[in-house]
């Protein structure tokens, strides 16, 4: 259950912490405005490994003191890569304006969130007209909703006055009500320090905690906070118990996590009687349980490790119930007794059929999620006729729905959000025992939107090797009328890494490609879990280049089906999808017309052959260890964008980088982009941005952040003639 009083407010696809770096502050571009985009200097750099040698002549680009980046050299060149972005994109700024306001049209400026019953209080979000940041507000049960009683326990626009950066990390409010712990980042980092508030009198405490990005969680009657301190490597190894108005010298570190590749994170259970720490890498889990009120008691460990087992659990009763994929990849639920937590007896037997995503437990029923042919379904289950299943319904053929804000145990009524491709966002409250929806909010968008203008589709397009990918895209039903005919400009959005699935939402920002022609398609390719576990081992480790592939012969399957034509397809993708990017240009450059790669994951090979970068270690059980394997080097080598850039011409691109990301050093990007101009035989547009003052998410704020997406949007549709 996600409960208010212990939410994570802002985390990105994953992460640890570390101790803060700082980065040198921006300074003014060069007044003078560029006539040629910078070159790298190339420097001698070889290392050998396996008996082969490799030559990286844009190795000083990584600044040797990072985290902290000083180096002039370094920064001069990013700040003239940044130069060269404004002087290109100098000509595409009123389009950048109109895309922005089109967007921010589409945003109400004065919202709020559902509020929802916690305890003795009801919370919910809200911002006010123009703010780029939220105010958290609370009243008592029973009170009336006329703001009279309204308390403000935490305003993130106060917090982020006169700052460049801010984001809200976690944010926990203690069991009576008293107190709120908070974490915040002013430099995108994601290196939080956090503070504790007094909510009757609204004053900070002096406990501070800095260098965490973890949850954060209250035990032992509100005396003592739960989190994660990062290590050197920014590797959250531990989990440490903060007493109340003690010294941080005195916190007591009460697991420590002796494997460099694990990460550490608590919770509690749905209950709130046990403490919950768990321990895992991208493919091994192991967790312990302590009574919340005792936590530095003996902790209970539910099984040990064992390579490629993933669980998870909660407790009701005495009874353990146990999410684990150790009879079936697609996870089965068990129970165990407390007595013997690691004889797990099957509840729920996994199937071929139906992914099962997690579990919630409430006090009279629980809830199983999953997707059954990449859709989402939702099942209420009673603990005492086992056999009795309640799918909730819902009615478009493909959507997104789930679970959402249920903080407490005992309800009758269940909190789900649901949209599609071309239903906005909606909130409702389920009745359990009368199977009966009741609409709290929809989305609003003040500058109109009419679903009846659209279409969205389903496809299932047949990849090389003959597995079927599933496509999600949406248009205009006036498409071709806009584009006086068919084959029109295609956008294909992809990620396909870490068993994330890409699920077919609702988006805002989207609508400015739509409208004007385009058609919007996701593609659900392997490497992500959108068809259960089996689709996400099939493109990682060994099976990584059938995500490139998906991706190119589902754009090549659009163009024999009349979406589009060769050339009129713009592609995006992040991090992990920016190495997709990377890796697809290198192979199929024609497809494309313009390619936007937002912070890429592009030098795979060099990163995973450092152990001492932050993520590497827990990234090898992803893409492989190419330090002690020489097969998993052949491979990272044969893909690995940076080190496949070769002497062809590129589709224009426009790559974004972030100083101070810690997932995505900017240095991949810089790097990237410098063998790029070297080899590459177009004049077609190549553009770097590197945000000096921000991270792995770009730009904070809800308005700030959509100037980048207008940018981007603003790319495309130069480089497309549109």
């Amino acid at each position: 259950m996600t409960s208010f009083r212990s939410l994570i407010a802002a985390v990105l696809l994953a992460g640890l912490t570390s101790l803060p770096a700082r980065a040198e502050e921006p300074t003014e571009l060069p007044k003078q405005t560029p006539s040629a985009p910078p070159v790298a200097e190339k420097r001698e750099h070889v290392s050998s490994h396996h008996g082969i040698t490799l030559s990286d002549p844009y190795n000083w680009l990584r600044d040797r003191s990072y985290p902290t980046v000083d180096d002039a050299e370094v920064l001069a060149h990013l700040k003239a890569e940044n130069a060269w972005f404004e002087a290109r994109m100098a000509s595409q700024k009123d389009k950048v304006e109109t895309l922005f306001k089109e967007m921010r049209g589409r945003i109400k400026e004065a919202d709020k969130s559902t509020p929802q019953k916690d305890g003795d209080w009801i919370y919910w979000v809200e911002y006010e007209q123009g703010a780029e940041y939220k105010k958290w507000r609370r009243r008592p049960v029973g009170s009336a909703a006329d703001g009279s009683a309204d308390q403000l326990i935490l305003d993130e626009t106060a917090l982020a006055k006169g700052k460049k950066y801010f984001r809200l990390g976690a944010l926990s409010v203690s069991q009576n009500g008293a107190l709120l712990a908070y974490s915040t980042d002013t430099d995108g980092s994601e290196r939080y320090t956090v503070r504790i508030k007094d909510l009757a009198t609204g004053k900070l405490l002096r406990d501070t905690i800095p260098g965490t990005l973890s949850s954060l969680v209250w035990v032992a009657g509100d005396k003592g906070l739960v989190y994660s301190l990062a290590n050197a490597q920014w590797r959250t190894d531990n989990a440490k118990l903060h007493w109340l108005g003690k010294p941080i010298t005195q916190d007591v570190e009460f697991y420590h996590e002796p494997d460099e590749g694990f990460g550490v994170g608590a919770s509690l259970s749905a209950n709130e009687k046990w403490l919950i720490i768990g321990t895992s890498d991208h493919e091994t889990s192991e967790v312990r349980m302590v009574p919340a009120t005792d936590p530095l008691a003996k902790p209970l460990l539910v099984k040990a490790r064992q390579k490629g087992l993933e669980y998870a659990i909660d407790e009701r009763d005495g009874t353990l119930f146990v999410y684990a994929n150790d009879t079936h990849e697609n996870f089965r639920l068990a129970t165990a007794p407390l007595a013997s937590p690691s004889d797990w007896t099957t509840l729920i037997a996994g199937s071929d059929l139906f992914y099962m995503t997690g579990f919630a437990l409430f006090r009279d029923f629980y809830v199983v999620e999953g997707r059954r042919h990449g859709l989402d379904q939702i099942e209420v289950r009673y603990y005492d006729v086992p056999a009795q299943v309640e799918p909730i319904r819902f009615p478009e053929a493909s959507y997104v729905a789930g679970l959402s804000d249920n903080p407490e145990w005992a309800v009758t009524k269940l909190r789900l959000s649901y949209e599609s491709m071309v239903s906005p966002a909606t909130t409702y409250d389920y009745e359990v025992a009368a199977r009966t929806f009741e609409t709290l909010k929809v989305q609003e968008i003040p500058s109109g939107y009419d679903a009846s203008l659209y279409v969205t589709e389903r496809l299932e397009i047949p990849a090389r090797d003959g597995t079927m990918i599933p496509v999600s895209l949406v248009s205009r039903k006036d498409r071709d009328t806009i584009n006086k005919g068919p084959g029109g400009p295609l956008h294909l959005y992809g990620y396909g890494a870490y068993g994330i699935a890409m699920d077919p939402g609702f988006s805002t920002t989207r609508l400015s490609l739509v409208n004007r022609g385009f058609a919007y398609a996701i593609a659900h390719i392997r490497g992500g879990d959108d068809l259960g576990r089996a689709w996400y081992k099939g493109g990682k480790l060994k099976q990584r280049t059938n995500t490139f592939n998906d991706f190119v012969d589902v754009a090549n399957g659009l163009i024999a089906r009349g979406y589009t034509k060769a050339g009129r397809i713009s592609a995006s993708g992040g991090s992990a999808g920016g190495e997709l990017m990377g890796a697809v240009v290198n192979s199929d450059p024609g497809l494309f017309g313009a390619v936007v790669a937002q912070v890429p994951f592009v030098d795979v090979l060099n990163t995973m052959l450092d152990a001492s970068l932050p993520l590497t270690p827990g990234e090898w059980p992803e893409w492989g260890n190419p330090i002690e394997d020489k097969d998993a080097f052949d491979l990272i080598r044969s893909y690995s964008p940076y080190d496949n850039v070769r002497a062809q011409a590129y589709p224009p691109m426009l790559v974004t980088a972030g100083l101070n990301d810690p997932r995505v050093t900017y240095w991949e990007p810089a790097k990237w982009v410098a063998r790029l101009r070297e080899s590459k035989t177009d004049d077609n547009e190549l553009l770097l941005k590197t945000e000096m003052g921000a991270g792995h998410g770009g730009k904070s704020g809800r308005f700030e952040s959509l100037r980048e997406t207008a940018e981007e949007y603003a790319f495309i549709l130069w480089q497309m003639k549109e």
